[in-house]
Order: C-alpha cells, then sequence, then structure tokens
C-alpha cells in the first residue's frame, strides 16, 4: 500500500467517523513522517532507515569479514549484512555445494575475488 493509499484510507475513516480530527491529522502526519523516512534512506541521504532499505542497499555493504573468517571471509560478512549467524552461512554453502553439484563452492570463489575486504 503506497502512501497516497493510506491516506486516502485514512480519509475515509475520517468521512466515516471513525477517527476524530486530531486523530486523523496525527495519523497521516505519522504517514507523511514514514514515508520522508524511507525516501532519505533509499537516497543515501539517511544512512538507514527503521522501515528498512531494499536489498540492493543492503548487499552494497556486503564486505568479506577479516575478523570472522574461515578462508575467505565471504560467510563473515554475509552475517554482518543479514544478521543471520555466519555458521549458518557456512552450512547452506556446504550444502549446496554438496548437493548442488559444486554450485556453492563456485558462488563461494566469486564472492570470494568479487567482493572487497573490509
Amino acid at each position: 500500500m503506497n502512501v497516497s493509499d493510506e491516506i486516502k484510507r485514512l480519509h475515509e475513516l475520517h468521512q466515516a467517523g471513525a477517527l476524530t480530527d486530531a486523530e486523523f491529522e496525527q495519523a497521516k502526519a505519522k504517514v507523511l513522517a514514514a514515508a520522508v523516512n524511507l525516501d532519505k534512506g533509499r537516497d543515501g541521504v539517511n544512512g538507514s532507515t527503521e522501515h528498512g532499505t531494499d536489498l540492493a542497499s543492503e548487499f552494497g555493504r556486503l564486505r568479506r569479514s577479516r575478523s570472522d573468517r574461515w578462508l575467505g571471509g565471504v560467510c563473515g560478512g554475509l552475517a554482518k549484512v543479514s544478521n543471520v549467524e555466519a555458521w549458518i552461512w557456512r552450512l547452506v554453502f556446504t550444502l549446496v555445494a554438496l548437493c548442488g553439484f559444486g554450485i556453492g563452492v563456485l558462488v563461494y570463489l566469486l564472492m570470494w575475488i568479487f567482493v572487497p575486504e573490509e
């Protein structure tokens, strides 16, 4: 649901008498503030928002870890970006390498080559 749809819905609730004038203005201000914060996060003006950012910008922050590494630091870096433990990423790469005909090894090697270090 985009901002205009949310404001339209609030207006309908206000017209139906479900919201008072003060409640309508307060809710509208919250919706607009959230939209402004989200736009700032996308533009890079505000480092991050509590609403999150899109996937591309999250993986744009991806760096190989220097401290949490077994081989190249790829899993440690993925753990920092995704907030998932590094051992889970190691398990995923191992399972994909074993069950996916070596695709996990290929992906890991490509990430080791192309993802910069911290």
